[in-house]
């Protein structure tokens, strides 16, 4: 009976022995297979941060060889294939709106300015105006000065209502003495008290080359500037939303108590050229000047690829009755400029454009009447203002000039 009981506790002994043993083989396998489950899952998040990685440095490598090719691009500079005898002005500069030169001829040249001093006459007044809606009285005695000099008029009446903003536009597009004169008076007090703050403009700027006497552009050897300073100018100018706006304007209307028809103001320039384009971009504006002394004189901006350009031209020979050889540089300099940044410009342009003349005979044609209306009664006195109903005898027309 003892022994029976014994072989039957050993038994179960031996019973327990292989349960442990089936569970700790079955423990020992779990373990394995999760750790075997752990190590595919991090070599796969190795993996996939590998992959990852080499996208973000094909990517960066990409963006860096971009960004490697536009600087490359950028940092070549413009040139153009142009040669001095080629351009009929005396000096000219051609420069991007950062001031970095493309093409330079005499640019340090000492010149006179002419009318591209109402380049600084404009922008000084825009700042110094605190409402360009402001009506002001054109003064009387500034035409026989004006007539004396034969310098050019916009059109505005001795003693004639108008707002600064006519003036600034009839300085920049008509290039009208009487404006300048009048801006002058009311801003400083004199134009003596104006050209001051002209020159400490000048000298704000960095035009180190230029000084100022009046602000017409009148003819006098202590008045004078240089390409490169009046580059600058214009280039600080445009800065000025107002201004950018007054000289990219082709034309400007108004109405004044002596015009209650309305007057219609023309750019000099854009009335000498043919079309505002060329062959592979378009002119935005500019502004012409004339003297005996200076020659003709042109500061423009254009567009090209997208991109604005500034061109300043003095001393082309000729007069206002003679080829515009400043017009012709300006669209030479241009032109061969777009032929550089992308020739296919250039080759694509259509040249069937519409002449001078037909602009003319267009405007005429449509405006004959009110033209000669007030070409016809620009100039007489007012009676509340002048003795005998006597007439002004300045009544010529110069569209540009001093």
């Amino acid at each position: 009976m003892k022994e029976k009981n014994k072989e039957e506790k050993s038994g179960t002994a031996f019973l327990w022995i292989v349960l442990i043993l089936i569970l700790v083989v079955i423990i020992v396998s779990g373990i394995k297979l999760l750790s075997g489950h752990d190590d595919t899952q991090a070599n796969a998040d190795q993996n996939t941060v590998t992959d990852n990685n080499s996208l973000t440095e094909s990517s960066q490598t990409e963006e860096y060889a971009q960004t490697e090719e536009t600087t490359e691009k950028n940092s070549v500079p413009l040139t153009i294939n142009i040669s001095d005898a080629d351009v009929y002005s005396q000096t000219a500069l051609l420069t991007d709106l950062n001031g970095n030169m493309i093409y330079g001829k005499n640019e340090d040249l000492q010149i006179y300015p002419a009318s591209l001093t109402k380049i600084m006459t404009v922008i000084v007044s825009l700042e110094n105006i605190y409402n360009l809606d402001e009506n002001v009285i054109i003064p009387g005695d500034i035409y026989e000065y004006i007539e004396y000099e034969e310098a050019s008029t916009a059109g505005f009446s001795a003693y004639e209502s108008v707002t600064y903003r006519d003036l600034l536009y009839g300085a920049l597009l008509s290039s009208g003495a009487e404006c300048c004169l009048t801006l002058a008076e009311y801003i400083s007090g004199s134009e003596d008290a104006f050209v001051a703050l002209m020159n400490e403009k000048a000298e704000e700027l960095g035009m180190d080359d230029t000084h100022f006497t009046n602000s017409v552009g009148l003819h006098n050897y202590n008045h004078y500037s240089t390409a490169s300073d009046i580059s600058k100018l214009l280039i600080y100018a445009l800065n000025n939303d107002e201004f950018y706006e007054i000289f990219t304007s082709q034309n400007y209307y108004t109405e004044t108590d002596y015009n209650p028809y309305g007057i219609t103001l023309y750019s000099t320039m854009f009335s000498e050229l043919d079309s505002d384009e060329f062959a592979g971009g378009v002119f935005l504006g500019g502004k012409t000047g004339y003297t005996s002394e200076a020659g003709l004189c042109l500061a423009s901006c254009a567009e090209i690829d997208g991109e604005k350009y500034i061109l300043v031209t003095t001393g082309a020979e000729g007069t206002h009755y003679t080829d515009p050889l400043h017009i012709y540089d300006h669209v030479n300099i241009y032109e061969s400029l777009a032929s550089v940044i992308d020739p296919d410009l250039v080759h694509s342009y259509d040249y069937t454009e519409s002449t001078q003349q037909d602009y003319y005979s267009d405007y005429y044609d449509q405006n004959d009447q009110n033209y000669q209306d007030y070409e016809e009664d620009s100039y007489y006195y007012d009676d509340d203002y002048y003795e005998d109903n006597q007439y002004y005898e300045d009544s010529e027309y110069y569209y540009d000039g001093y």
